[in-house]
């Protein structure tokens, strides 16, 4: 499957690769290629590189030209690998594709639901809370109840090339970039004032508000103020509109804190709206432990969620997903975040 064409879509800036004679996609369909000879299994090559751009690259840099933080895994899954790759499958012929993530699909009466892998540390059901119940149906999950080192095991075991491959990494399917170069080639940015929220001062200058995200701490160039304390500084807002990048110190600070959220565009993976569910499980980031949350429905397509404890660099634009115990009910889009009644207002700052 290849999604991405680093010339035809300006990749330039920012790319390590972008010189080498033979570029990752090519690498990887030749690895797949070994594989597939080793296993003798026929193998297919396809080409979504107009609905990857259309679907989920256009998405993620609508987002952060609003000065959010989208999260584009969980798109490319959503329209990519579970809906435009499935469907390909379908037409060949095939029941079903088998997906790479670590997740579980458990049938229960014949009712298909998405829960968390067996190795919880690995576990990938974040990135899938938006595929919906016809992709769950159409696909199978094989390293549910394994973990990576038996994975890696086995294809020792079966002499494969890419036995000792590393994790694929960075943007979906387009991989490793120098970030800031990368989102250069195609939301050109200014740089600007790094504001101190308590004092109001100017302590620093930031190459784009757009680079940054809520709760970064490194790649600040902050430090050595005279005259200020040591302690780390933290992105707290980003103000698009003046171009200020508002920060503060400490990983304990109350401007990293939200206790509410409004969640929008809501996918719920088995049922339009989960009755009865109301007190729930909810991941704000992937590897984050779940933190419990009390769920009021405002509509079909918006939920508000109230936390039983205040919780740390919620960003809007990142994906809320919840969870009933290992069960993955579905997710959306953190869209508001609130501390104690008021709006934290994290693209356009105000007192």
């Amino acid at each position: 499957m290849r999604n991405w064409d680093s010339f035809a879509n300006n990749d330039l800036l920012g790319n390590p690769t972008v010189n080498d004679e033979v570029c990752p996609q090519e690498k990887d369909y030749q690895d797949a290629l070994k594989v597939a000879d080793k296993l003798g299994i026929p193998l297919f090559r396809i080409d979504f590189v107009k609905e990857y751009w259309d679907y989920v690259f256009s998405y993620f840099l609508a987002e952060y030209k609003k000065g959010r933080t989208p999260n584009p895994d969980i798109f490319c899954n959503k329209y990519i690998k579970f809906e435009t790759f499935r469907k390909f499958a379908k037409e060949k012929g095939f029941d079903y594709i088998a997906m790479g993530h670590y997740a579980k699909k458990i049938v229960k009466d014949g009712v298909c639901y998405l829960s968390k892998c067996h190795d919880q540390n690995k576990d990938q059901t974040y990135f899938l809370s938006q595929i919906n119940y016809d992709q769950l149906k159409d696909s199978l999950f094989p390293l549910g109840d394994i973990d990576k080192t038996e994975v890696r095991k086995i294809a020792h075991d079966l002499d494969l090339v890419v036995a000792d491959k590393k994790d694929s990494t960075g943007v979906c399917f387009i991989g490793e970039r120098n970030f800031k170069q990368f989102l250069n080639n195609y939301l050109p940015a200014k740089k600007g004032d790094i504001v101190d929220v308590v004092s109001k001062k100017v302590v620093g200058h930031h190459d784009g508000v757009l680079y940054y995200t809520i709760g970064q701490r490194k790649g600040l160039g902050i430090g050595g103020i005279k005259g200020i304390d040591p302690k780390s500084w933290f992105v707290i807002a980003k103000d698009v509109k003046k171009n200020i990048l508002y920060v503060a110190q400490g990983d304990d600070n109350k401007y990293l804190l939200s206790d509410r959220a409004i969640i929008k565009n809501i996918n719920w993976i088995n049922m339009p709206h989960p009755d009865g569910i109301k007190h729930i499980g909810c991941k704000f980031r992937y590897r984050q432990q779940d933190n419990f949350v009390n769920m009021r429905f405002v509509d079909d397509d918006t939920v508000e969620l109230i936390y039983d404890e205040p919780i740390k660099s919620v960003t809007p634009g990142q994906a809320a997903v919840f969870y009933d115990g290992n069960i993955v009910l579905g997710g959306g889009i953190i869209d508001q975040i609130f501390y104690l009644g008021n709006e934290i207002k994290t693209t356009s700052y105000e007192d």
